[in-house]
Order: C-alpha cells, then sequence, then structure tokens
C-alpha cells in the first residue's frame, strides 16, 4: 500500500467507522456465536500472495462481527465504560503513524503493582538503614498490605507479583473501609510481628462504586508510616465536576493516585493516569512492567481536551449520572425491586427482592435476550444486577427501553413461580 493507496482507503475506512458508530444502536449487542466459530470463516494457513484492502474489509462482516461485543453499543451496560470519542479515534491514527515509544507504567492494574513495588522498596530500605543487619528477604517475609474486601483482584494479584501478603479489610454497610476497620488489623498483625506497609484505598469500587473513607484512612497510614495508593479507576474521571470532589477529601494524605481516562473521559482504551506524591521511590521503578514500551498515550488526552473543553467533558459525566438516577427513579417506583447500594455516579445496582436463585436466572434471561448487556456483583451475600452507563451515545430512551425490557422479563420469571 503507497501513500496514494492509504489516502483513499483512510478514507473509506474513516466512513466505515462512522457508520458503524452512527448506526451500532441495530446491532444485536451481545454475539450469539459459540467459541470456535471461526474456523469455518477463515483459511487454515495466511496467504502465499497478497490481498487487496477491499477483500480484507469484505471480510469484516462476514467473519469479524459475528463474534464482537459491542461495547459502544447504547444497550451495553456491564463493567464500567470504555471510552470513545472521534477526537481520541483520530489521534490513535495519529499515534500510530509517529509510533512514539514511551517507557512508563500502563495501566490501574500496573500503577497499583508500581506503586506497591515502591513502598515495598521504601520500608526495606528504612528498616535496613535501622538494623543493618536485616536481611531484604527477612523483611520483605513480614511485609503486609491491605486494601478493602471490594477491591478490584487486581490488587490482590499485586500483592501476588510483589511477593508480599495481601489482607481484605471488611467494609461498612456502605461497602466502605473505615478507619477504625483498618487500624484493628493493623493493630493486630503488629503485635503478631508483622510489618504492615502499603494499603489500596479503592475510590468508586467496581462491585457498587462505594468510596473508602480516606478522610479516616489516610491519617493513620501517614501516622504508621504505610504508603496509601488511591484507585479511582472509574470514579476518578467525575472528579473535573466540582459537586463530587468533596469524595476527594483526604487525598492530601495519600502517595500515589490513579485514574483512567479510558474508561469515563471519552479517551479511547488503553490510557491510565497515575501520580505519586513520594516520586524519588518510585524513578527507579518507573520501567518496572512486562512490556518495556508503551504507545503515545497523552496525545488522545491532549486531542479530546482541546476539542471537549473541560465544560463539555463536564456535560458528559453529568448526563451519565442524570441518566443512573433515572434508572434508579425506575427501580424504585417498581416494588418489586430493590436497591442494593449508593447510587452516586453512573452505576446502579439493583436487584429482584428475593432469592439469589431468582436473580440469577432472571439475569441469565436478560442475557440471553440478547437485546441488553449486564453482568453481576456479590454484595453482602447477596447475588445482585449491575447496571453501568456506559456508552457515549445512551440516551433516556435507551434507559427507558432497557427497564421496560427487564420488567418484561421479571413479570415473565414471576409469574412462573408457584403461588
Amino acid at each position: 500500500m503507497d501513500a496514494a493507496e492509504f489516502r483513499r482507503c483512510g478514507k473509506e475506512m474513516v466512513d466505515y467507522v462512522a457508520d458503524y458508530l452512527e448506526n451500532i444502536e441495530k446491532r444485536q449487542v451481545y454475539p450469539d456465536v459459540e467459541p470456535g466459530y471461526l474456523r469455518s470463516l477463515i483459511p487454515e494457513e495466511a496467504p502465499e500472495e497478497a490481498e487487496s484492502y477491499e477483500d480484507v474489509v469484505k471480510d469484516i462482516e462476514r467473519v469479524i462481527m459475528p463474534g464482537v461485543t459491542h461495547w459502544h453499543s447504547p444497550y451495553f451496560y456491564a463493567y464500567f465504560p470504555t471510552a470513545n470519542s472521534f477526537p481520541a479515534m483520530l489521534a490513535d491514527m495519529l499515534c500510530g503513524a509517529i509510533g512514539c515509544i514511551g517507557f512508563s507504567w500502563g495501566t490501574a492494574s500496573e500503577a497499583t503493582l508500581i506503586a506497591l513495588l515502591a513502598a515495598r522498596s521504601k520500608v526495606v530500605k528504612l528498616i535496613q538503614a535501622d538494623h543493618p543487619d536485616r536481611s531484604e528477604t527477612d523483611i520483605i517475609s513480614k511485609l503486609v498490605a491491605y486494601s478493602s474486601d471490594q477491591a478490584h483482584s487486581s490488587v490482590e494479584r499485586a500483592g501476588l507479583i510483589g511477593g508480599v501478603r495481601m489482607k481484605k479489610i471488611p467494609t461498612d454497610k456502605k461497602f466502605s473501609v473505615r478507619g477504625d476497620a483498618l487500624k484493628k488489623v493493623i493493630e493486630m498483625d503488629k503485635a503478631a510481628g508483622l510489618i504492615p506497609f502499603f494499603f489500596c484505598a479503592t475510590l468508586g469500587t467496581t462491585p457498587s462504586c462505594a468510596f473508602d473513607c480516606i478522610t479516616e484512612l489516610g491519617p493513620i497510614c501517614n501516622a504508621e508510616k504505610i504508603w496509601m495508593h488511591i484507585d479511582a479507576a472509574y470514579a476518578g474521571s467525575a472528579f473535573i465536576c466540582p459537586e463530587f470532589r468533596p469524595l476527594l477529601n483526604g487525598i492530601e494524605f495519600a502517595d500515589s493516585f490513579n485514574f483512567n481516562p479510558h474508561k469515563w473521559l471519552l479517551v479511547n482504551f488503553d490510557c491510565s493516569a497515575m501520580c505519586s506524591y513520594v516520586i524519588s521511590h518510585l524513578i527507579s521503578l518507573q520501567h518496572w512492567q512486562i512490556p518495556l514500551g508503551r504507545r503515545f498515550r497523552a496525545l488522545k488526552m491532549w486531542f479530546v481536551f482541546r476539542m471537549y473543553g473541560l465544560k463539555g467533558l463536564q456535560a458528559y459525566i453529568r448526563k451519565h449520572v442524570g441518566l443512573a438516577k433515572e434508572f434508579e427513579s425506575l427501580v424504585r417506583a417498581d416494588q418489586r425491586f430493590e436497591i442494593s447500594a449508593d447510587v452516586v455516579m453512573g452505576l446502579i445496582c439493583f436487584r429482584l427482592k428475593g432469592s439469589n436463585e431468582l436473580n440469577e436466572t432472571l439475569l441469565k434471561r436478560i442475557n440471553s435476550a440478547r437485546k441488553i448487556h449486564l453482568v453481576p456483583c456479590q454484595l453482602a451475600g447477596k447475588f445482585v444486577l449491575r447496571f453501568a452507563v456506559c456508552a457515549r451515545t445512551t440516551e433516556s430512551r435507551h434507559v427507558q427501553e432497557a427497564w421496560c425490557h427487564i420488567s418484561h422479563l421479571a413479570s415473565e420469571l414471576l409469574q412462573e413461580l408457584p403461588h
């Protein structure tokens, strides 16, 4: 492909992408193919001779799209958002052309790991400064890190990779870690000869978007010389809105902070931002990651921030929160359902009043119908459905359609139960 053909094909691909996104709600949000469906659609071996761009493009709809889950569909309400915007896609194209390789950490998972490793390095050096005879292996064997029992699995994985034990702190009725709970575990561990050194607080947990009480946790961590890392992967984007900034109270006690613009700030995957207030301990670990190089992610943020502006980004966040509140009101108006956690941002946790089995069946029917897509979570032993406003193009009518669909399936299910 030469420059002239690239110009022609590039324009065609832009048209295809624009048409795809403009009409995405007409597509089935979740595929109904079986694993291995591609085997009969593609050759067993790569072609020996080059094929034309036109031949490849024709196979997008035939081969690729039948197996795609359409994350940007306004009927996709699973997990959390994965951001998408036209400025970010244009920047992605330029990023690929420039091919600039960065050497910094990437995702929220890596940010947690980097923070934990920096904290481990810091505490080892501090202890060895006072006790030169203690080996690094001996010190690490006594280290203990903490996180919420609602924290993402990547936090536990960071402990495994870092070779330290990780303990989960029980949460309160709002699924938040409070100061007393952390302090109690720290005191028990110190009495047992362990060395508390790291706590990962979460602002916006994956199951229910709960917020750990960092105004209580931060002073405890500072007093105990425990590194406090804040994982705000999803909710962090919302802090551009003044009304959500009180949830950041206590950040002055943090040693590091991370959020993912690729979740809720209109920057395409992947893009994760980390900052640290004790940068000296991170410098030696800056390149500690599986891949050496990283793509030019900052370019996407630069395009999006300039072309949307702060007001545009705030309006986008507020729109999603408003849609979540709309869905919450629909759930609360139906006496058959209950809200399982506070609705603070764009996530609603809800369930039918009744057994876990009943709600598991409802979720299976929702996803089997493939009109909308949801995922569950467990909260206080209950099976709960999560409805996350995800797509940039989601409007009130989509939320209303989704609720009508859920309500109808719930009615069918409840009519089948013995009276």
